[in-house]
């Protein structure tokens, strides 16, 4: 009886759908795929302009985590994906990228600061409804698409980490609250 009641359980607890996480009208699936690994969405933020809602943010991790400091020690798969719901212009992702790594890694090597600048070179206008997804795979590097479109992939962990610095380290561009959302604080 205990067999066929774990059988019967375990069936249940495959049969259950994905859950998907919706925010500002943008849902977010609850797991997604880097290299090989399962990441799980760790938590969903929006970032506002004064009144302006620019994106919502999903940060994605292999198992919840809400220390910003380990998870950056991590060494682990992690994804960054942002819905635009305003559009943006090329020149105002490259300055955020910009403004974001000297306000939370004010001490990058030369190497972080070139493959900012390869970011930066990367960046598009993002019309309303694209998305930006920067993905991390350890011992691969950051894969960058902008609009659906691969821009490259940059390698290092500490590229990686500042990168995922400018949403929540020290001084996030999207703010405090929007930090809190992505790792999962309320």
């Amino acid at each position: 009886m205990r067999r066929l009641i774990l059988a019967a359980t375990l069936t249940l607890a495959t049969a259950v759908p994905a859950i998907a996480v919706t925010l500002a009208g943008v849902t977010l699936p609850d797991h997604v795929t880097a290299g090989n690994q399962q990441l799980v969405i760790n938590g969903v933020g929006l970032r506002k302009k004064f009144i302006i809602k620019v994106y919502v943010g999903g940060l994605y991790l292999p198992a919840k985590q809400s220390n910003a400091a380990t998870v950056i020690a991590t060494d682990a798969a992690r994804r960054l994906t942002f819905h635009f719901l305003f559009s943006v212009s090329k020149s105002q992702m490259a300055d955020a990228w910009e403004e974001g790594l000297e306000d939370n890694t004010p001490n990058a090597s030369a190497e972080v600061k070139n493959a900012f600048k390869t970011l930066q070179s990367w960046m598009e206008a993002i019309p309303k409804g694209n998305e930006m997804v920067l993905t991390y795979v350890p011992g691969q590097g950051t894969t960058v698409e902008v609009n659906g479109k691969t821009k490259g992939t940059l390698p290092g962990k500490a590229t990686a980490d500042a990168i995922l610095n400018t949403w929540i380290g020290p001084d996030p561009a999207p703010g405090a609250d929007f930090k809190k959302a992505v790792l999962g604080i309320r």
